[in-house]
């Protein structure tokens, strides 16, 4: 099974907002997708802080950044 990266973080509704796309994903794809709080790891802040939130397919290592849209993720999961 395909699976992504979520990269987030508490009190982030850019990050609230990409958790309801990534749901809708899983409607049309099967995909596993892993939630990473990046407040718990510094060296997670210093790669994703300014950027969240922010998709990593596993496989491929290809990452978006919000902003994105349902086709980007389509795209990501190929």
């Amino acid at each position: 099974m395909l699976a992504l990266f979520f990269y987030t973080t508490k009190s982030c509704h850019l990050c609230e907002e990409a958790a309801q796309l990534l749901e809708k994903l899983q409607l049309v794809k099967e995909v596993n997708i892993e939630a990473v709080d990046i407040s718990e790891n510094d060296s997670l802040v210093r790669s994703y802080g300014l950027r969240i939130p922010v998709v990593k397919n596993k496989q491929s290592g290809k990452e978006i950044d919000w902003p994105f849209i349902m086709d980007d993720l389509i795209d990501l999961v190929g």
